[in-house]
């Protein structure tokens, strides 16, 4: 049909222009003779460029024993790039104190989450923002309605609040000639967030204002690449670094042939699984001091029997496949069967198979049922399937309902197309092509700026970005002791969102409150 239309509207252009060239020669024939005068041109009209929208609503919440006045405004920043034309509207949603007099002496935060591809809403609606949504600890919360409620873990107390959304997430997207497409790298996505905070800087006067950047998952990996492009690009020094579940190196997750150390940076949070689930002998009663055992003997003992790959001979594997079974609770022949490299998907499978269930990926405390027991590998993660609906209601309720903006948009939550489409090329670093890593940035950034604070917050039961691959990062870092005792690493008995598990949330508001704290003032 399409090739029919095409073909019409070729075929009437023709004919129309062959009849207009027939009438023009037929009127010079009769016109009297006179210089042609040519034709006006019109030119074609310009686009109009994208508007910016914004939302400021007025709110108080109590924290802490204080009545705190506080601005909600949830807006769309336009970027532009270096010709002054339109690329993007970034959506924000920024909660500034009412009632500060000197912005210099009030921290300014800057928050988001990871993916690749997600928006801001866990952060937001789950840790830090001033309206938080209710949900089930270590079990799938229940369908709507969902309990909206008062955020007394709120980091509005001790700073503003900046939750972003990247580019193809939440209600940001590309404008003009760019494409979604064009922002999803590590790169991309780092210029494009550091143009926002410079824009909501200027804008604001918050140049004097002390600032951080918070992020969780692939957060932690921009946030640490996003500091130092703002230093060396920007000349905008940040006071502090809060990784929220990181990673800085995704070999370090990544379990692909030849390579032991994912089996080694595992081995502790699979003992961590066990041991929560009460399926280990002699079960310990002091879960911290177990880990620090099962940390020495993963660095070594395992270590040790993981490099001689196939030289391991078959009374060693035994052996090995013994003390593996008191960590983890699998049996000696599954470990033998999987020649002692247990991957995180077959674990998840596995580790709790003669009772139905496969466990949380982002926090392993979520059990669900597993509908086909012979299945070797995790079929779906219950802990993100627990949570998610209410995330996604919550936010777009509240965003509504509260802060007045939204009408019949579209927020996108955690879409394919990021994590599908990402550039992992990394600033033109590096020799062979080698899993994306940001260590780097955090070397430089900590080098160049001698007051940088870096605080790393983990959860035991986190499976997505395990504790011991993030303090094996840290401790390689090879900075001197001066840069090494900037760098602060907190745990949680939860998981990847410890903020899911309220005792958490509550610690997680304290140790984080305390690092800004502690990063700015005198």
């Amino acid at each position: 049909m399409k090739q029919i239309v095409t073909y019409c509207a070729f075929v009437s252009l023709l004919f129309c222009g062959w009849t207009a060239r027939s009438m023009a020669q037929e009127a010079s024939k009769e016109a009297p003779s006179a210089e042609a005068k040519p034709a006006e041109s019109k030119a074609a009209p310009t686009p109009a460029e994208p508007k910016e929208e914004s939302s400021a609503t007025d709110h108080t919440i109590r924290i802490g024993g204080q009545t705190i006045p506080y601005k909600a405004t949830a807006s769309t920043t336009l970027l532009k790039n270096d010709k002054d034309e339109p690329t993007a509207l970034i959506y924000s949603t920024a909660y500034t104190r009412s009632d500060v007099k000197d912005v210099s002496q009030r921290p300014i935060a800057f928050l988001y989450n990871g993916g690749p591809g997600s928006a801001s809403l866990w952060l937001h609606m789950g840790a830090f923002g001033p309206r938080r949504v209710v949900t089930d600890n270590a079990a799938a919360t229940p369908p709507a309605p969902y309990k909206l409620v008062d955020n007394e873990n709120s980091l509005l107390d001790k700073a503003d609040l900046v939750f972003i959304d990247p580019v193809g997430t939440g209600f940001s997207h590309a404008v003009g000639k760019a494409q979604d497409k064009d922002f999803w790298g590590v790169d991309q996505d780092v210029k494009s967030l550091a143009q926002f905070i410079s824009i909501y800087v200027n804008r604001n006067n918050r140049w004097n204002s002390p600032k951080f950047l918070i992020g969780e998952s692939y957060g932690t990996f921009r946030s640490v690449a996003l500091g130092e492009y703002l230093e060396s690009n920007e000349n905008m020094s940040v006071n502090g670094i809060v990784l929220i579940s990181s990673v800085l190196d995704l070999g370090t997750l990544s379990f692909t042939a030849g390579d032991d150390q994912p089996y080694i940076f595992y081995l502790p949070t699979y003992a961590a699984v066990a041991w929560y689930y009460n399926i280990l002998k002699d079960r310990p009663d002091d879960l911290s001091a177990f880990l620090d055992q099962v940390r020495q003997f993963a660095a070594t003992d395992y270590a040790a029997a993981l490099m001689k790959g196939s030289k391991l001979t078959a009374s060693e594997t035994a052996d090995m496949a013994k003390k593996l079974t008191r960590f983890t609770g699998l049996s000696e022949d599954y470990l033998i069967k999987a020649n002692l490299r247990v991957t995180l998907s077959q674990f998840r499978a596995e580790v709790e198979r003669n009772r139905g269930i496969t466990i949380g990926r982002y926090d392993a405390r979520y059990p669900g049922p597993t509908y086909d027991l012979l299945t070797e590998r995790a079929e779906y993660d219950p802990s993100f399937s627990a949570v998610a609906g209410a995330f996604t209601a919550a936010f777009n309720s509240y965003v509504r309902a509260d802060l007045k903006f939204g009408g019949d948009k579209n927020y996108k939550v955690l879409p394919d197309g990021p994590g599908e489409a990402w550039d992992w090329k990394h600033d033109g670093r590096g020799g062979f092509p080698g899993a994306p890593s940001v260590e780097g940035d955090l070397i430089r950034a900590m080098t160049e700026d001698s007051h940088l604070q870096v605080q790393v917050e983990n959860g035991y039961f986190d499976m997505a970005t395990p504790f011991f691959a993030t303090e094996y990062t840290m401790d390689h870092l090879l900075l001197p002791e001066s840069g090494r005792s900037r760098i602060h690493l907190q745990y949680y008995n939860a998981g990847h969102m410890m903020y899911l598990h309220e005792e958490d949330l509550a610690k997680l508001k304290a140790n984080v409150g305390s690092f800004i704290d502690s990063a700015w003032k005198p």
